[in-house]
This record gives C-alpha cells, structure tokens and sequence, in this order.
C-alpha cells in the first residue's frame, strides 16, 4: 500500500499558492486595459506612443482632463446619458419586482410557462431585433428621442426578472399566508412585505442596470443622430478622425466617463454580491 511522502497540510498549501497565482495572473490580465487607460491619461499623446514603450508616464500632465471636457460638450452629454440612465433604473426597479413576483408567488395558469419563455427570451441578441425595433421607432417619428432607449426599461427585462423571480421563490410561503389571514390583499403583501425583502436583488438590477445605461453604445448609436442629444459613449467619438486620434484626450474622457461606474459599483458591491447569492444564480 503505497503512501504519499508529502503532508496532506503541505498539499492543501501548495493548492492555495497556486489558486493565489492563478487568480492574480487572471486579475492583472483583466485589469491590464484599465491599467493603461489611467496611464495614458496623464501622458502626452506622442508619448503614449514613443519607444520604448513605457506603462507610466514619462512625464505627468494633469491638463487631459480639462482639455478633453473642453474639447466636446462634455457635461451636455453627461446630462443625457445620466437623464437616461436614472429613468432606465426605475423603470427596471418599477417593473421586474411586480412581474417576478407575479411569477413566484401569485399562482396562475401558465406562470411555469411564460417563466420558461422569459428564460427563452435571453438567448435572442439585440442584434436580431434591432432592425425591426428600428423600422417601428421610425415609423412612430420616435428616432432622436429618448423614448426609444428609456420605454422598453419599463416592460422589464428577462435577465433581471429571472434574478427576482428566484429571491421571491425563497420567500415562505407561510409569511404571505400569515399576511393573507391578517387581512392583507395581494398588492399589500407585496409591496410591505416580499418589496422589503428583496433590497439585495433590487440592488443587484440596479447595478446591471446602470452599467447597461451608462455604457450603453449601440442602442443609441442607431436611435440618436441630432448632436445636443448624443450621449457621452457616442460624443467621444469626436476625438477620432479620420488621420488621427488624440488618445491622450480619449482616454482622460474615458477615465471621467468610467469612475461613475466603477465608484457605484463598489459603494454598492456588499449589496451586489448578497443579491446575487441569495437569488440562486450562485453556482
């Protein structure tokens, strides 16, 4: 019977070295163009491309960052993108709880059903349907309005109305039948009761939300063409032209553009990871 010469405690320490060093190789793989984002930022733009090539500036210029919001109509287009995003939030915040919940805990004949079609729904990209969505907008004189980009918010989404849908399925029963014998209706369970529960799935579409919002390109690059509508992921493009690009400014734009981002995301990561786990959708 053969014995292994290597401590099982000596094992166990080798496997987390190695989960260690892989996860930090992933994590600076992904966060390499971050990296060189902020980095190129604070450069000159020759020399964001003088050899060798160096990570961090040779020298720092702090001047990007009001040269490239003078460059565009920066804050104008800050204002749309943000006028969008907050009114694309509620919609998703208004609407996916009061379908999910329909869903999960109101029983109805083919609620198993139109749950499997909403799952159906998420393997169709945005790209199959564009054109057609198109050809109704315009047909409506709704193209260059934001009407296009903010009403479909408040239909729902299927992603987020699955991720409720299955924090509402781990509510007890026992808790609406003890709100339904004390005399309350079906709104008022679920606005006082299943609502308040589920602020970590609510925080989490939020989150999806306004990244999908804030960042969103192709959506408004199809919908939007009037220049004091455009929003900031569509009016950077002003810094590319046709024989040159001014990555120096580009990339001070982009910096400005993503820290909204990423300082909602880590006010709001505690609530995100919570709603994420507690709504089934951990592995």
């Amino acid at each position: 019977m053969a014995y292994s010469i290597i401590p099982h405690n000596a094992k166990a320490a080798v496997k987390s070295l190695l989960f260690v060093i892989l996860v930090a190789v992933l994590g600076l793989i992904f966060f390499s163009p971050f990296l060189i984002m902020i980095t190129t930022a604070f450069k000159t733009n020759r020399d964001a491309f003088t050899l060798p090539v160096k990570i961090f500036p040779r020298q720092v210029i702090f001047d990007n960052f009001p040269n490239a919001i003078a460059a565009i109509p920066y804050w104008q287009y800050m204002r749309n993108t943000a006028f969008i995003t907050v009114f694309s939030i509620l919609g998703q915040l208004i609407v996916s709880p009061m379908v999910a919940y329909s869903l999960a805990k109101i029983p109805w004949k083919g609620s198993k059903i139109i749950s499997g079609l909403l799952m159906a729904t998420m393997m169709i990209p945005f790209t199959v349907t564009m054109i057609p969505l198109y050809r109704i907008y315009s047909k409506l004189h709704l193209t260059n309005t934001y009407i296009p980009l903010i009403l479909p918010m408040y239909f729902g989404k299927a992603f987020y109305i699955i991720i409720v849908r299955q924090f509402f399925v781990g509510l007890p029963n026992s808790l609406m039948e003890a709100a339904r014998i004390d005399g309350a209706n079906e709104f008022q369970r679920y606005l006082f009761i299943a609502l308040p529960l589920c602020k970590p799935a609510l925080t989490t579409i939020g989150i999806y939300s306004f990244i999908d919002a804030w960042s969103d390109y192709l959506a408004p690059l199809i919908y939007i063409s009037k220049p004091d509508k455009l929003t900031l992921s569509l009016g950077m493009q002003q810094f590319l032209s046709l024989y040159s690009v001014d990555w120096a400014l580009l990339m001070a734009a982009a910096l400005i553009f993503v820290c909204p981002v990423v300082l909602f995301f880590l006010f709001f990561q505690r609530y995100f990871v919570q709603g994420i786990s507690t709504s089934g959708l951990k592995a």
